[in-house]
Order: C-alpha cells, then structure tokens, then sequence
C-alpha cells in the first residue's frame, strides 16, 4: 500500500543539544564547513546515508546517541562555539552597514533559488545565481529579502532507461522534513495570503520562510485546505504544467510575493522594502501588484506606475527569445479584467505593459522592462546582446544607447570552492580567499608547483571515485545486474586528463558537438600516450524531447564497450554533483552557439577550483579570457548554415584537445613530475580570475549601480506624499503630448578648414523648435564619431549645445564644439532628448527628435 500523506518526524533534543535546531534551520550551513563537520560527528555512518541533509539526520538519529552527545563535553563545546560564531556572524556589522543612505530592505523575487539540494527548488543557472546571490548578500550584509514559490515536487529527479532515454520522477515534499519555517502570526495561526482569479475563484498561499544566513527566503505554497484542487496544484512542479499553469505560478509570484513581503513585515517588525529586484520575467506582475497598492492611497494609473518603477530593477538572463514567458493576451486579460478587474488598474493598460510585436501575445520581459527605471544582463556580452533584441522598445535611439546596462554574474566561493584549494592558499601569509573581495587567491601564485598538482591530483581522485559509485548506481537503475558491472572498478584513472561538460541541455548549448565526428573522439579518449576521460551531465526540460534525444545520443555513445572506460553520463545533475565535477576536472567544456549564452557561472566555479576553461567566447568568458587561463574555441560567425557552423567549430575543439589542451597536459620532465606549463596556467587562473568571478563582485555591483541609486529614486517619488511620482507622471504626460512638435530646423558648422585635422575643433550651431516645451525639459546634444559607409555612427560621443538665443526665423539656437581627436571618415548629427532629474536614462521615455 502506499501511503496518503507523508511527514517527517524530527527528534526531541536534550536541552543541552538544542542549540543544534537553531544550527540546522539556518542555511549558512550549507557553505560552512565546521557546521557541516559539526553535523557529520553527531553520526558519521547516519550523515553520508541521509546525503548530508542535516534534518533528516535529526530526524532519523538514535534517541541513545544524542544522550550521548549530551554527556560529550567536547561535542557540546564544538556545539556552543558553532552556534556563537553563528549569531556572531549574523549580527557584526559587514560591508552593507558601512554605506551611507543605503536601503534597509531589498526584495528579490526568483521563480527557483538553488541553495542547497537539501531544498530542491531549483533547475539551473537562474536558481543557482540566486541562490548565490542570496548567500553573497547575507555575507555582505545586505538587507535582502528573497521570495520564491515552494514546489512541493521541486524539480525532476533524473534517471535513464536502459536505451539512454530521459526518465523523470518528482518525488514528494514535505516541508516539515525542510528546513524551513512556517510564518505564523501572534496567535499562532499560519499567515495566509490570499489572490482573486475569473469567476469568483481565490487562490490562496501559506508562507514558509528559509533563513539563508542573514537573508530570510519567503516561499509561498498553494497546497492548502482553502483551495481547490486546481488551485491547490499550483505550486506543484517547478516550470511544470500548461500556459495558464505557468500563468498562475507566475501571478502567486509576483502578485502574492508582494502580499507575502507585506504580512512578513507585519508579522516580524521587519523593515518594507524600497527596491525590488526582478530576477527574470517570471515575477513581472510584483510591479502590477504595487500599482494596485498605490492606486487604492489615491494616485492614479501612471502616478503609481511612476512610483513603482522607480525603486524597480529587471535584470533578464536569456538571449534567446524562445527563453522568454508570453502568454496569450485574452488569457491575461480574463486575469486581470472583467469580474477580477482590479480598480485603478485598467486592464488595458496591463495588457500594454506587455505589448510585443505579435498582438495576439503578453511578453513578461517587456512588462518587465516597462515597469522597472533600470534593467541589466549578466555579462557584457548579453548586456550589448539584450540592448541589440529589446531596442524596438525604445524606438530611435541606437542598440549602444538602450536603458539596459550589465553586471556579470559571479559565484559563491564559499559553496564550490573544495577545501583542497583553501588549503593550498592557506600555506602562504595573507587573507583566505575567502575573505573581502577573495584577493586571498593571489596567494596561489607563490605556492609551488608541485603542490599545486598533488592538490589537482586529490581532487581528479575524488571525481573517479565519485563516478563509479553515480555510474553503478546509474546502470543499476536501467536494470543491469550487479553481476555485470565489474567493468566500472576500471572506469576513469585519476592520472588522465579529465572534461568535465555539465549544464542544462537546450539546443543551443550543444551538448553533442563533440560527437560531430565519433571516430575522432575516440581517438583522443584512446590515444595511447595523451588520452582523455569526459565526464557529463544535464538535464533536458521534461517536455523537450529534442534536448532528450541529445542526452540519449551522449548516453549511447557512452554505453559502447569501446569507450565507456573514457567517457561517462552521469543522470540527476544536481548541486551535490556539481561539486565534484568542478573540483575534480581539469578542463571545464562549454560550447554553446554564440552569443547565447547570457553568462554560463559553471565554468567560474570550476576555475576557482584550478580547472582550465576551453570554451566558446560566450558570456563570462568573452571579458575574462586572457590567453593564459584557459583556451577559447574559435567561432565561425557569419556562418549562416547551423550544420556547417557545427562542423567547422566541433573540427577547431578536436585540434584544440589534440595539438594543445592534451600536450601541454602530458607535457612533464619525467614521471610524477607536474606539468609545468599546466600547474602555471592553474595558479594563473586561481590567482586572477579568483577575485573577477566572485558573487562579492556581483553584489557589490548591484548594491552600487542599482540598488543605491534605485532606493533613491524610490524616495524622490515617495516624497511629500507621492507629490514626486505625481510631478514625474504629469511632466510625462506633457512631454508626449508635446513631442511630435519637437523639431531640428536647421544644422551648420564653422571652425574648419578645407583639410581637417586631428587636434582641430568644430563649432555646431543647430536652431530647434521646441513644441512649446521650456528649455529645462530638453537637452540638445551633437552626437560624432567614426561613420561607415552608409553614413551611420560607429562608437559615437556626446557633447551638449548650449543655448544662445533666438534662431533666425523662429526658434532658438544652440551650440556647442566637437574635438576633432582621430583621423578617418567622420561624422555628426544633432538631437533633442527629454530632460528631467528623476530620468534613470536619457532613452527612458523612448523619445528623439532628429533633424528631417
């Protein structure tokens, strides 16, 4: 029989033991490792079989042993010490506190947070970047409040069929055996937040609350008693279910993750927050939420729409349209109009928030877009990439100029970097790499080489033991017999160059370039004096059966008898895997179709563990490459034809690892020597790209370019009673009516000869009509530069003209110089923008007036 409902029962603790509960409700342990040791001496043998989950070790552990652990004088001393450097640590003040004027809250919202895979609420590289960022802010002090969903499926469990196809299980959650907490109020009754649906329906939430060190982590849940079944479901699968499954998801989101922030605050005495951070499209509708709020104090549609924005970040994570939420528009229309029309908030204009090209669809990234003052990508690339795919939102103005900037994703050195390599540092005086800004990795340098290699040996070995045991339990659960798989005690040797390639498997990271031509990997697995070993995993999305077919294409080839000592596929990538894989490799593989993927933080942490990236110039890697950590495989862009662009990158890989990666690698004075050229490329990487792909750096970024100057918008437009965002809207709304009769009459220059030259000036004088506007509401600016043959601007630069009277014939005049500072065809033009202190942008309203 199977059981109806399943709970988890935890241990009473002895008193003298329960500062452990304390302990094990708060995640900073799963980044802390003399908590975790802390937790593995309660039962060593109970600890591995529970897979490090330290809730369920105390729900399994013998009543005996902690009587016993009450009476151990050491242990309790071990305990007290831990659980005062805990409340030592979540309470000192930290980097945050020292900023004037900062935010006393900032709400971050994520459809999936990757914190541990204890709590398996995460799919990939969106949730494991928040999670990261959640931990980087708690170290940091920043006064972060995460709000997510909990799926009581989570994500899938992975596992294969005997042919290599994709199977996926969604075992249940009981978030009893989680640690988390239930937000109740004073009377003890769990908070509730409630949302209206079409047809008088109400989908309704409890809150649970994961406390990330410093950062509580709200996460609503629809399974409960108030609902209906269909509303009780919602919150069932991570990036399960139809459109108007998602749509839900995505309303409890945005919609009941600003409620929950709002009972949170009433129930705890904690602060509201002034900035909301929108980690993808999938939490847009907290915008709309916060319009309602402020409609209902007495503003209208665009003053609270003003309001909201102007504390709002969006930051978008894909490059590739297909990655983007849209739901048809009738359907967010039946959500948001007729009987669960909110008033003040016209579904009509809700439904312009999202408008795309397409009528017929509801974008949430251009809803995002539209209600937040600023928005980011997570690399340089993705931000010029973005800017080039959202311009048609801010018609007239070039890609370079769009209102979307970039912080390049970092990692959590705490989480995925193996202690080996703490160690190593730790040999020489100075900071651990750890601390501050991890210039502790500088350090590496100086350490010898053979140190370094007998730490990446450790590690390799770690990875080969790790393999057998995933691989056997793998075959196992195709249904192999014990009997059959004496071949995996030879699988992998820890003195071969190991690949590691793991990540999520949409078509366009091309998962099986490698296998472009099978005979010629082969041959570099089985070379008899270089050989190779690779190790993969990756999950394709349960509904894509192209990305399923890739894993099985990989699996059968890595079944053959030929090469299945060489090459493995490991199912159920998760983060307890992924921190062998990045530890234990020396070469960490990506090669995705450029420009798509938006940053890629796999191959950060496997560098801040002393593995070599050989990857595509995509993402991270295109601005941190530099010759000397790793290898770039050479793209063939322009290539129009996808078969051909396959072939000619997969053939530059092949001699790559061939002529390159494997000899350097084997390139030692005599046996057990390292590799000189190897362990210098190693320390290289550890010692410079430790400090550029940290999560410090990244959370710092956002505190400094966004966060701060976000707060203070938000307080701009709050101030006097909203008269700020009241003002804002009105200017506005005068603008644009405006804004048609703007216009550039006439431009001329002076100051050149017949053969200009470098160092010369130009004066440009420009007469412009200004629709009835004031001058304070317009800047007049001479955009040049270097122009191509077609006459358009290439890397231009701004100068502003300033007025200087009545222009002949109506409208005024301005003027300005142009430095003449290269040599080559030049060029000018002149435009009026809008001009308002409370603009984030220059392109923020999407206006430009240029000459006819």
């Amino acid at each position: 029989m199977r059981a109806l409902r399943r709970f988890t029962v935890r241990a009473q603790l002895p008193e003298q033991l329960l500062p452990l509960g304390e302990l094990v409700l708060n995640l900073r342990w799963s980044w802390h490792p003399e908590t975790l040791d802390l937790f593995e001496s309660v039962d060593p043998e109970l600890w591995r079989s529970c897979k490090g989950d330290p809730v369920r070790l105390l729900g399994e552990v013998d009543h005996e042993r902690l009587e016993t652990l009450a009476a151990d004088r050491r242990f309790i001393r071990r305990l007290h010490d831990a659980a005062e450097d805990l409340q030592e640590y979540l309470t000192a003040p930290r980097w945050y506190q020292a900023l004037p004027d900062a935010p006393r809250a900032i709400a971050y919202f994520s459809p999936e947070f990757g914190i541990t895979e204890v709590l398996p609420q995460y799919s990939g590289g969106l949730g494991i970047l928040a999670g990261d960022h959640l931990k980087t802010a708690s170290d940091l002090g920043v006064p972060i409040v995460g709000v997510g969903l909990l799926y009581r499926a989570g994500y899938f469990v992975q596992s294969l069929s005997r042919d290599g196809w994709q199977q996926e299980r969604y075992p249940g959650i009981d978030p009893h055996g989680l640690p988390l907490t239930q937000l109740i109020d004073a009377s003890g009754a769990p908070v509730k937040i409630a949302i209206g649906l079409p047809e008088g329906r109400t989908l309704h939430a409890q809150i649970w609350k994961a406390q990330v060190g410093r950062v509580p982590l709200l996460l609503l849940d629809s399974d409960v008693e108030d609902n209906q079944p269909a509303e009780r479901g919602v919150t069932d699968r991570l990036y399960g279910g139809g459109t108007d499954h998602r749509l839900l998801q995505e309303m409890l989101l945005g919609i009941g993750g600003v409620r929950a922030l709002r009972a949170y605050s009433a129930v705890s005495g904690a602060p509201t927050p002034e900035v909301f951070h929108t980690n993808e499209g999938h939490a847009g509708f907290l915008g709309l939420e916060r319009i309602r709020e402020l409609t209902e104090t007495g503003l209208s549609f665009d003053e609270a729409l003003e309001a909201a924005r102007a504390g709002t970040l969006f930051t978008t994570h894909t490059p590739v349209p297909a990655g983007i939420d849209r739901f048809p528009r009738d359907l967010v229309a039946r959500h948001f109009g007729g009987d669960n029309a909110w008033p003040g908030v016209p579904v009509d204009r809700v439904l312009d928030l999202g408008a795309e090209s397409d009528p017929n669809m509801f974008n949430m990234a251009h809803m995002g877009l539209r209600l937040a003052q600023r928005s980011n990508g997570v690399s340089r690339l993705h931000g010029i990439v973005s800017r080039e795919m959202f311009s048609g939102l801010w018609p007239g103005f070039d890609p370079a100029e769009v209102a979307i900037g970039s912080v390049t994703n970092g990692v959590h050195a705490a989480t995925w970097v193996s202690r080996s390599v703490i160690e190593l540092a730790d040999r020489e005086l100075g900071p651990s790499p750890l601390e501050d800004g991890g210039e502790g990795f500088a350090k590496i340098a100086q350490v010898s080489d053979d140190a370094v290699w007998s730490m990446r040996r450790e590690l390799r070995e770690r990875l080969v033991t790790e393999v057998r045991r995933r691989l056997r339990t793998s075959w196992l659960q195709r249904g192999a017999a014990p009997s059959e798989l004496d071949w995996i005690d030879g699988v992998f040797d820890p003195a071969i160059l190991t690949i590691g390639f793991a990540r999520r498997v949409p078509s366009y990271k091309r998962l099986t370039l490698m296998l472009r031509d099978r005979e010629r990997l082969t041959r570099l697995l089985r070379h008899p004096q270089r050989p190779i070993q690779m190790v993969i995993a990756g999950k394709a999305h349960p509904a894509d059966d192209g990305g399923k077919q890739l894993v099985q294409q990989i699996v059968q080839f890595a079944d053959s008898s030929e090469v299945r000592h060489r090459i493995v596929f490991l199912p159920d990538y998760d983060i307890g895997m992924a921190r062998f894989l990045y530890s234990g490799a020396d070469v960490w593989l990506n090669n995705p179709l450029r420009p798509l993927e938006a940053c890629g933080t796999s191959g950060m942490k496997a560098a801040l563990n002393g593995c070599l990236n050989l990857s595509i110039r995509d993402g991270w890697w295109d601005e941190m490459f530099d010759g000397q950590n790793g290898w770039a495989i050479p793209t063939a862009d322009g290539v129009e034809d996808p078969d051909r662009r396959d072939d000619l990158e997969s053939v530059a890989l092949y001699e790559l690892l061939e002529n390159t990666v494997t000899a350097r690698f084997y390139d030692v004075a005599g046996a057990g020597a390292p590799p000189r050229q190897w362990t210098s490329m190693v320390k290289h990487t550890l010692s410079t790209l430790g400090p550029q792909v940290l999560a410090t750096r990244m959370v710092r970024e956002y505190v400094e370019r966004y966060y701060l100057p976000a707060a203070a918008s938000a307080r701009v437009a709050a101030a006097d009673g909203l008269l700020g965002a009241r003002e804002l809207a009105g200017w506005k709304a005068r603008i644009r009516q405006a804004w048609p009769a703007v216009r550039v009459v006439n431009v001329d220059s002076a100051g050149l000869g017949d053969t200009p030259q470098v160092g010369q000036s130009l004066v440009v004088r420009a007469t412009v009509e200004l629709g009835g506007l004031d001058l304070g509401d317009v800047e007049v600016q001479a955009s040049y530069g270097r122009i191509d043959e077609a006459d358009r601007l290439l890397d231009s630069a701004t100068v502003g003209l300033a007025h200087t009277g009545a222009g002949e014939g109506g409208g005024l005049r301005f003027e300005g110089t142009i430095p003449l500072r290269r040599t080559g065809a030049f060029g000018y033009t002149v435009r009026v923008l809008p001009r308002h202190p409370q603009l984030a942008s220059p392109a923020e309203l999407g206006l430009v007036a240029n000459p006819d």
